[in-house]
C-alpha cells in the first residue's frame, strides 16, 4: 500500500496537525535546559522531557483506532493474501508518524536554535522514545480488536498518559526506571547509559510482543496465548527486577563532554564550550604551584581538570589528578582560589577545623588569595574559638624558611586527621 493512501485512510490525517500543536505548545512552553552550553545530550533529553507522555497516548489512543476501523471494514475476514502482521503494521505506520512528530520536532528546534549537531550519546533516549511508540501501538491495537473505539480510545490515551506523565513524581522510584520517560535532564557532560534504557524497552515491548505473539498461526491457541501470556509477564518483571536500588537518578556516565587541554605538567583540561581560555587557565595553574612551591610545597598533578562536565556525581580528586571548578571560579573571579584549594588535600575525608583553617589560609596567604579565603569564611559565618591563634599560627609559619614551611604543611596535614573515624 501507498504511504499516501495509508495516511489519507488513516485518523493521522486530523491527529497529525494537533501533535503538531501540541508538540510545539509543550516545546516553547518548557523550553530546553538553560545550562546546556551547546551540549547535545542536554538538548535532546530537555526537550523530550514533557514529550514522552503525549507521544505513547496518542500511538495507543489512534492504533485502537485504527485497529476497529479494520476491524469494521472486515479485513480480517477477507482471505488471507497478506499476513497479519503486515495489515497490522500498515495501519500502525500513519499512528508513528503522528507521535513521531511529537518526539522528534521538539528535538530538531532545541538542537537547530543551539546550532548543533545531534551525537551519538545524546540519541539514545530519542531512539528509546520512538520504539516504545511503536510498543504502545501495539498494545493499543490489540486493545482496539476486543473493545469498542469510542470507549477504548480515550480510555487507553488517558491512562497511558497519567502512567507514564505521573510516574516522575512517585517516590516508588523503580516506577521511573521502567515508565518509558526517560526519568531525569541529563546534565552538561553527561550521557545516558545503555543500562538505564533497557528496562523502559523491556516493560512497554514484552507486553507488546505478548499482544504480538497471538497472532501467530499455532494451534491450538492455548498454546499461543500461553506463549504470550508468558512473554507479557516475565519481561516486565525482569525490568522491574533491573531496577531494585536504584536511586531517583537512573545509572549515567559523565565526563562526557569534549574537552580542550594545554600545556604539560600539569595539563590543564576545560569543556570547549566553557568560555574560559585553557591557555589563560594553564598560566595561572602554573603561578599558583610556583608560589605554592616557592613555599615549600612539593606536590605536582599531572592533570587539572574541569568540574564543569561532570554532571550530579562529581569525581574526587587525586594527588595526580585535581579537579576543579574552574569555569565557575573564573565567573566568580576566585580561579586562583579554586586552583589553591585543589592543592590542599588531606588524607582523610572529616578535617579538624582548627588544622583546616590553618593550612587553608596558609595556602591563601602563599598564592595572594587571602582575602577571597576571609570572605569565604565571612560568608559562610565560620568563626572559631581559636580563629587569633589560628592567624597568629600562620603569622609565624610564613616568616620561617621554605623548607620549614613544607615541614609544618605536611605535619598538618597528618594532625587534622588524627581524630578521622
Amino acid at each position: 500500500m501507498r504511504i499516501r493512501t495509508m495516511l489519507w485512510g488513516s485518523s493521522a490525517k486530523w491527529a497529525a496537525p494537533i501533535a503538531l500543536l501540541l508538540s510545539l505548545f509543550y516545546y516553547y512552553g518548557s523550553g530546553v535546559s538553560r545550562e546546556a552550553f551547546g551540549y547535545a545530550p542536554t538538548l535532546v533529553s530537555s526537550a523530550l522531557g514533557t514529550m514522552y507522555a503525549a507521544a505513547y497516548a496518542f500511538a495507543s489512543a489512534l492504533a485502537v483506532w485504527e485497529s476497529a476501523h479494520l476491524k469494521r471494514a472486515g479485513i480480517w475476514t477477507m482471505g488471507p493474501v497478506r499476513s497479519r502482521y503486515r495489515v497490522a503494521w500498515e495501519g500502525i505506520v500513519p499512528v508513528l508518524a503522528t507521535a513521531w512528530i511529537m518526539l522528534l520536532l521538539p528535538v530538531a528546534l532545541a538542537l537547530g536554535s543551539a546550532g548543533v549537531l545531534p551525537t551519538p550519546a545524546a540519541l539514545g533516549p530519542l531512539v528509546m522514545a520512538l520504539l516504545l511508540c511503536v510498543a504502545h501501538a501495539t498494545i493499543g491495537f490489540g486493545v482496539g480488536l476486543v473493545a469498542p473505539p469510542v470507549v477504548a480510545a480515550p480510555l487507553m490515551a488517558v491512562l497511558v498518559w497519567v502512567l507514564v506523565a505521573f510516574s516522575w513524581s512517585t517516590d516508588a522510584f523503580w516506577m521511573r526506571h521502567v515508565s518509558g520517560q526517560y526519568p531525569t535532564t541529563l546534565m552538561f557532560g553527561e550521557a545516558a547509559a545503555y543500562t538505564s534504557l533497557l528496562p523502559h524497552l523491556l516493560l512497554t515491548g514484552g507486553i507488546a510482543l505478548g499482544v504480538a505473539l497471538l497472532w501467530l498461526p499455532l494451534r491450538p491457541w492455548v498454546v499461543r496465548g500461553a506463549l504470550a501470556a508468558a512473554v507479557a509477564v516475565i519481561c516486565p518483571v525482569l525490568a522491574v527486577r533491573a531496577v531494585q536500588g536504584w536511586e531517583a537518578n537512573p545509572p549515567l556516565l559523565s565526563g562526557r563532554a569534549p574537552m580542550e587541554c594545554a600545556g604539560d605538567a600539569p595539563r590543564v583540561c576545560v569543556p570547549r564550550a566553557s568560555p574560559a581560555h585553557v591557555a589563560a587557565v594553564r598560566k595561572e595553574a602554573a603561578s599558583v604551584l610556583a608560589d605554592l612551591r616557592a613555599a615549600g610545597f612539593t606536590g605536582t598533578p599531572e592533570l587539572i581538570v574541569d568540574r564543569m562536565g561532570e554532571g550530579r556525581y562529581p569525581l574526587a580528586s587525586t594527588a595526580d589528578t585535581w579537579r576543579v571548578g574552574i569555569t565557575s571560579g573564573l565567573r566568580q573571579g576566585e580561579l586562583r582560589y579554586r586552583i589553591t584549594q585543589a592543592a590542599v588535600r588531606f588524607p582523610c575525608r572529616r578535617v579538624d577545623p582548627v588544622h583546616g583553617n590553618e593550612v587553608m589560609l596558609w595556602a591563601a596567604s602563599v598564592t595572594g588569595e587571602e582575602a577571597t579565603y576571609n570572605a569565604h569564611m565571612k560568608r559562610r559565618g565560620r568563626t572559631f574559638a581559636g580563629e587569633e591563634e589560628i592567624r597568629r599560627t600562620v603569622r609565624r609559619v610564613l616568616a620561617a624558611e621554605p623548607r620549614e614551611q613544607g615541614e609544618w604543611y605536611r605535619r598538618s596535614l597528618l594532625a587534622g586527621c588524627r581524630r578521622d573515624s
